[in-house]
């Protein structure tokens, strides 16, 4: 840190407090005050009293300096690097190594990486940081504190699986979005219908449906990009199965792999094998990146599902899941995945997942069916 803070300041006018020699010898004191007493810290802390107070007069003369643009230099780098110093020789004593070893390398990188950052933080608009700040509250604020018991007997979804299955659909979404804006090529080619498929396949078919109609120059895209987002859906329906239910995505990987598999072929051959068109036009990016209102429709699915899944249970059987299953397909299946995965449908094993079974009766009892409902055949 001192060789990084001697690097950047060296062509700096003046001369700034820290260095490759001040850094260590603060740290030094540091960890011998804390040793004097690592209970109640009172040597440590009359040492980090002294530091503020020392910085302090010399900040009330450097804010009367000029940058470079002739503004005052109120910037409090090199006041925050002088007390980080200090606190990383107690730090290096009181907590595990890793700590020290990663705060050092943390202040070295955003010491050395000003013009980049800056030029970063020029680039970002305020609505790109809006957006992230709501993406923010939505995944590290709400979701936490939400319960993670059922509050209902009708279902056994919480309201935090409710709402990562918001959460969902708002990641897949951003991060499309970024791979957008900030990484050209996914704006041409199937790029868009890749990314489409990790968001959702039926939009994609409707997107790219609607400007292979508008366009016949797109149709060939069109085609082969429909292709690959619905080759992909099959990977994200595993990925996510995979999240909630390892073994059940254990059984799943070979069907789900192979039919991803078989539609990148068909895409690769509706891509290459026909004459070229021309490349299409990018278009503007959407102004609704987390796509809240989607991801909530996409929540009210999941439970509204969840309820069905389980009445149908209750009522139907496990023939009356595969009816349900049918039904979904048509619209979203995702959220009923998500459902089954996460045992949405209470008394569903893993193995009867993917199995078609009637009610018990006459029938049913003579293969080992109990009469009353429970299944001894497959034990579920």
């Amino acid at each position: 840190m001192g060789l990084a803070f001697e690097d950047f300041f060296a062509k700096a006018p003046g001369k700034r407090p820290g260095g490759i020699r001040t850094f260590p010898m603060l740290a030094l004191a540091g960890g011998i005050l804390y040793l004097f007493d690592p209970v109640h810290l009172v040597p440590f802390t009359g040492g980090l009293l002294v530091l503020g107070a020392w910085l302090t007069v010399f900040y009330s003369d450097h804010i009367r300096e000029l940058d470079e643009q002739g503004k005052p230099n109120v910037g409090i780098v090199i006041l925050v690097l002088n007390v980080l110093a200090f606190l990383l020789g107690a730090v290096a004593l009181a907590l595990p190594h890793w700590v020290a070893v990663g705060t050092t390398v943390a202040a070295v990188l955003l010491l050395t990486s000003r013009e980049r950052l800056h030029k970063l933080a020029r680039r970002i608009a305020m609505k790109e940081i809006v957006t992230a700040g709501q993406f923010l509250i939505l995944t590290g604020l709400v979701l936490p504190l939400l319960p993670a018991e059922p509050v209902t007997t009708l279902t056994s979804i919480t309201p935090r699986q409710a709402w990562f299955a918001l959460l969902v659909v708002c990641t897949l979404s951003y991060a499309s979005y970024l791979a957008q804006h900030y990484w050209p090529p996914a704006a041409g080619g199937l790029w868009m219908a890749a990314l489409g498929g990790l968001y959702s396949s039926t939009a994609t078919t409707v997107v790219l449906a609607r400007q292979a109609a508008d366009d016949a120059s797109l149709r060939r895209q069109a085609k082969a990009g429909i292709t690959l987002a619905t080759g992909i859906m099959y990977l994200r329906i595993l990925a996510i199965v995979a999240v909630f239910n390892l073994a059940l995505a254990g059984r799943l990987f070979i069907p789900l792999l192979g039919l991803s598999l078989i539609a990148m072929l068909i895409c690769a051959w509706q891509y290459w094998a026909p004459k070229p068109s021309p490349a299409p036009v990018r278009k503007p990016l959407s102004e609704n990146p987390l796509e809240l209102g989607a991801a909530a429709i996409f929540a009210a699915l999941f439970v509204l599902t969840s309820l069905l899944s389980t009445w149908v249970k209750t009522e139907f059987g496990l023939a009356g899941i595969y009816s349900l299953a049918a039904i979904v397909g048509v619209t979203d299946i995702d959220p009923f995945v998500l459902n089954l995965a996460q045992g949405g449908a209470s008394g569903i094993g893993s193995k009867t997942r993917w199995r078609v079974f009637t009610r018990p009766g006459p029938q049913a009892a003579r293969l080992g069916h109990h009469p009353g409902g429970a299944c001894l055949y497959c034990q579920a």
